[in-house]
């Protein structure tokens, strides 16, 4: 019989890893501020002075992708609802086949510092500045206040897609403490490194990532016996279903919402998004750039195979008694960690592996929104409109790094106490992502196209994904839509569930009462990485 597994807290050894991750990135911070004689344009700290080669900026791009959403969220998707989300697979390529020869060549070739300043070019200084303006809100709103200092709101309310819940249980550390540290570990590298600073911690934050997916993996597969064993109980257990080519748009995953919707919303993020674009046009050239593109590719099929065989493994493991339904986790994204418990516990150093795993995607994913912000308010609402030295906007650019950090652990305290506008913000992305995609894409592909046109453009795309966006919170789609695939607590040892990591988390966090916020989530989210 399988019982919940007590939790026996962080032990020497994995404080140890966990303190060297946030360390090394700390240093990396440091090297690069004097480096190279330091920071002393704007451009060697906003574009690390446009001299960058294709593979840390590859990695840098993979890094970003692998938010903390990405590392509990992918191997419990497909736990929970089988293999089709491995079909990403196809929209990430034609994703980066697009950014890279439609997009890329064009803001390469203008060499700009900020997206936005496109639209200025393309279109008019209005419009440029509705670019900015909601980058900046949506990014300071969103993506920062979610994933960044350890998605407090989520750890609070006792939701989906956190790793809070888990850190605070397993390591013992306060959750203020782990919210804190991180926003100044990754302030501080951001705000004396720049965007060489970001990058390469990013290099060495995708190594501790990767590095914990391998580790899950190859216990897993001594655990279980052989590959063959863990292929076998999940083709028995109908998480080896590929292809459903259902054209109705409220089923959770099918050929058509994963690869068409995937890769729309991909290119939001690649194509014109300022965190991502700030990365490539910091190659040295645009062969560089479009390489580090490709090589990206390269590495969101190594993550994607990665989540995928941690969920595989995960249902060989707990096939026979889920711990969601024996009540040993409060919510399906604890299920990762509860399985690094079961087969990771007992080697030294592997626990505090996985959370610095965890806790480098999210300062992968900070990292790249601090430094995005800062370029573009300088480069959009500052430089055009003072007459500074590249000195002084480089002081200026460090100091916009620092008020940015400083103002997201304000936000995520905000958070605490506002549960309800970042549920609204999960579908305010969705709705403002598509339409400024869609402005960009008219700016590239129709050169007929003028300003007026764009705007009414602009604000009809709005008006639609306003539309859709609320109708879809009114009609809730159906149950038999969403319902996940068979499992089992016919193994579980159900006298002893009270010692699960449920029981604990009941008296770590308040007691909110809040609906299951699932249907709040789009069917690309769980995978998102959140790149505002």
């Amino acid at each position: 019989m399988v019982t919940c597994r007590k939790i026996g807290g962080f032990a020497v050894s994995d404080y140890v890893v966990f303190g060297i991750m946030l360390l090394m990135s700390a240093v990396i911070g440091v090297y690069y501020a004097f480096a190279g004689g330091g920071q002393r344009t704007r451009e060697a700290f906003l574009m690390g002075g446009r001299s960058m080669t294709a593979f840390p900026v590859a990695l840098s791009l993979t890094a970003s992708f692998m938010s903390a959403v990405t590392i509990l969220g992918t191997p419990a998707e497909i736990y929970r609802f089988g293999g089709m989300f491995s079909l990403f697979a196809i929209s990430y390529t034609l994703m980066v086949v697009t950014s890279a020869e439609i997009f890329l060549p064009v803001f390469y070739r203008l060499k700009i510092t900020s997206t936005y300043e496109y639209l200025e070019m393309r279109f008019n200084k209005q419009l440029r500045l509705c670019g900015t303006g909601l980058f900046i809100i949506l990014t300071l709103i969103f993506k920062i206040m979610l994933i960044c200092f350890g998605l407090i709101i989520f750890c609070y309310l006792n939701l989906k897609k956190n790793i809070c819940t888990f850190s605070s249980l397993v390591t013992g550390i306060d959750l203020w403490g782990a919210v804190v540290g991180t926003g100044i570990v990754c302030t501080f590298y951001c705000t004396l490194g720049g965007l060489k600073a970001v990058i390469w911690t990013d290099v060495f934050q995708a190594a501790i990532m990767i590095a914990g997916f391998l580790s899950v993996i190859i216990r897993g597969v001594v655990v279980q016996n052989g590959f063959g064993n863990i292929i076998n109980d999940a083709y028995h257990g109908g998480r080896l279903h590929f292809w459903d080519f259902n054209p109705n748009p409220l089923q959770r995953h099918t050929f058509w919402t994963i690869v068409v919707g995937g890769t729309f919303t991909w290119l939001g993020i690649y194509a014109v998004n300022q965190s991502q674009v700030q990365r490539y046009l910091s190659c040295k050239s645009r062969f560089q750039a479009k390489l580090s593109l490709y090589l990206n590719l390269v590495g969101l099929w190594i993550i994607l195979t990665c989540a995928v065989l941690c969920g595989l493994i995960m249902y060989s493991v707990f096939k026979d008694c889920d711990p969601w339904k024996a009540k040993c986790v409060a919510a399906s994204d604890q299920l990762m960690p509860y399985l690094v418990l079961e087969i990771l516990q007992e080697f030294p150093g592997m626990t505090g592996l996985f959370v610095a795993c965890a806790y480098s995607g999210t300062l992968s994913t900070v990292s790249s929104s601090i430094n995005a912000l800062a370029a573009v308010t300088v480069e959009d609402l500052i430089k055009p409109h003072f007459a500074l030295t590249e000195v002084k906007l480089s002081w200026i650019s460090m100091g916009m790094s620092f008020f940015y950090g400083f103002v997201c652990i304000a936000m995520a305290a905000l958070a605490s106490v506002l549960g309800g506008l970042l549920q609204a913000a999960l579908t305010i992305f969705g709705m403002v992502g598509g339409p400024l995609l869609g402005l960009f894409s008219l700016g590239v592909l129709f050169p007929f196209v003028n300003a007026m046109g764009a705007f009414i453009g602009l604000i009809c795309g709005f008006v639609l994904t306003l539309w859709v966006g609320i109708g879809s919170q009114i009609y809730k789609p159906l149950p038999m839509r969403t319902l996940p695939l068979t499992l089992s607590v016919a193994g579980c040892n159900t006298s002893s569930l009270s010692i699960g990591i449920h029981a604990m988390a009941s008296t770590e966090l308040p007691a909110f009462k809040i609906e299951n916020t699932e249907r709040y989530l789009p069917n690309t989210f769980i995978n998102h990485p959140l790149n505002m």
